[in-house]
């Protein structure tokens, strides 16, 4: 959407001081997959943005404040990304493959997301908690509008919430498994394949008897 202008069709200070702010995130987020939280400093960061220093602290009070905000910035963009890829779907399991392809694809567009989603449990915790509790918030609604429809099991919130966790760690888990040494991530269509087959079907062959959750046969 373009952004409005002025009578004189100049932006106005508003406009302005967002396009600063999204540079200085922008270049936060490269600079931290280039060098880590670590040696993520100012000067780089502000260089990388091609803005003074000084400018930096119009923002920012420190170098922690940046990063507490980064990794949640940079969520909200890969879950606009994936509403955007995800959106003509009419089934779950069709949503959710779209869903599952559109991380990837995110991957491939900022592959500098993994090393600050992981470097942050330890450097920006507070962005850490931040950003799960924005994934998993996004992924109950949508588990919810599918529990409503009848088309995944009966679950509680409360079962919702691990199996979340799950499906997100297995993004997750593969991302690290199918990214090559120059940060490219290549997942395999097998990796796809069997991910929806384990949505669908789950682990235990039909021909086997049922266990509950407690592990012992069922009679």
């Amino acid at each position: 959407m373009a952004m409005a202008r002025t009578a004189t069709g100049k932006k106005t200070r508003v406009q302005r001081s967002e396009e600063v702010r999204d540079a200085l995130f922008q270049a936060a987020a490269e600079v931290v997959g280039e060098y880590g939280y670590v040696d993520a400093s100012i000067t780089r960061i502000t260089q990388r943005a091609n803005l003074a220093q000084g400018t930096f602290y119009n923002y920012f009070a420190s170098r922690q404040e940046i990063f507490d905000e980064l990794l949640p910035v940079l969520g909200a963009k890969m879950l606009a990304h994936i509403r955007q890829q995800a959106g003509g779907a009419r089934t779950f399991l069709e949503k959710e493959e779209l869903s599952f392809r559109a991380f990837f694809s995110f991957l491939k567009r900022m592959p500098y997301f993994l090393r600050i989603l992981n470097e942050a449990e330890i450097f920006a915790p507070k962005a850490h908690r931040q950003h799960f509790r924005n994934i998993t918030a996004s992924y109950l609604r949508f588990l919810q509008k599918a529990r409503a429809a009848g088309e995944i099991a009966d679950l509680s919130d409360d079962s919702l919430e691990p199996l979340i966790y799950m499906l997100v760690a297995t993004r997750g888990y593969l991302a690290l498994r199918y990214t090559n040494e120059n940060g490219v991530v290549n997942l395999p269509e097998e990796a796809v394949t069997v991910y929806l087959q384990l949505l669908s079907n789950g682990l235990i062959a039909p021909s086997l008897v049922p266990i509950n959750i407690e592990g012992r046969k069922e009679p």
